[in-house]
């Protein structure tokens, strides 16, 4: 058993699990158990505690276990865990962060990003039109920012990227997508009403990320006033508690179309569940059911 596993090991049973310091309010488990159930694979999927120092002995430990599949890597690990990895995922590698790990057969160690593809799962219906314009004001610059820099400037968006630290923004911006003519501002920008008349939006993308912990239970709140929204913006919070966050509220009474953070959460899983486990999930009528279990009182 590993000391810090929250399930007694099962030998010749395949596995994943999520890794992370701290761990416990992981989501992971409960959406690849439901997918496995639903599938009738004889696999579990498990969350396993590492602090920063015990992650090069875990990686040493898993690589020698034919049993273990991958893992999720969630903070503070992202960017720690690549030296000790053997390959790295051309987009891994462009985003500099790192969220699924899988075990080949021989034991090497491949590091993949699917955050970025499971946050623009929700967007593809609007990003398959083509546009004449399209922009994104993504707020935050933590690790989070990275991977939805990277999925935007890939789906041409321009970007104005926003910081407690412009100099910050600036040099992610430069370092993830040096060629686009993207923008940097202080956040502190949005928080105050703006009288600008936008221009004609028709044939034109908009969306508003929050990709920073602001608005999250426990942290300061998100200060974004919705007249810096053009009209018909898709507001976009990746936070997962509360899921019905502040700003989706404005943006709900305001008419503008929303995406929840259950939305990213479930698309990255979805991706690393099927190179985990060898088969894609079942994914019905917009993962209700899952998200049904994903918000119930009893769900950390």
């Amino acid at each position: 058993m590993n000391a810090n596993s929250d399930r007694p090991y099962v030998p010749g049973k395949p596995y994943a699990e999520v890794i992370g310091d701290p761990i416990a309010q992981s989501k992971s488990p409960a959406i690849h158990n439901f997918w496995i159930a639903g599938l009738g694979i004889d696999a579990e999927y498990r969350r396993c505690h590492v602090h920063p120092d015990e992650l090069p002995d875990y990686i040493a430990r898993v690589r020698q276990d034919a049993d273990w599949r991958g893992c999720n890597v969630t903070m503070p690990h992202k960017q720690a865990i690549i030296p000790l990895l053997d390959r790295l995922d051309p987009l891994a590698r462009r985003i500099g962060a790192v969220n699924t790990v899988v075990r080949a057969d021989d034991g090497t160690l491949t590091g993949y990003n699917t955050d970025a593809g499971g946050f623009l799962e929700p967007l593809r219906p609007h990003l398959a039109t083509t546009h004449l314009f399209r922009m994104a004001r993504i707020l935050g610059t933590g690790g989070a920012a990275r991977a939805i820099i990277a999925a935007l400037a890939a789906e041409n968006v321009v970007i104005v990227l926003a910081g407690r630290d412009p100099a910050k923004a600036r040099a992610l911006l430069d370092e993830l997508d040096p060629g686009g003519e993207h923008h940097a501002v202080d956040i502190a920008h949005f928080a105050q009403p703006t009288d600008f008349a936008f221009d004609d939006r028709h044939g034109c993308f908009d969306v508003i990320v929050n990709a920073s912990p602001l608005g999250m239970a426990g942290q300061p709140p998100l200060a974004f006033d919705l007249t810096h929204a053009p009209p018909g913006s898709v507001v976009y919070d990746i936070v997962t508690h509360p899921l019905d966050t502040p700003l989706l509220q404005q943006a709900h009474a305001a008419g503008l179309p929303t995406v929840d953070g259950l939305s990213m959460l479930i698309g990255q899983a979805a991706e690393a569940f099927e190179r985990f486990f060898g088969q894609a999930p079942l994914r019905q009528d917009g993962d209700s059911e899952l998200r049904r279990l994903l918000t119930a009182p009893s769900q950390p």
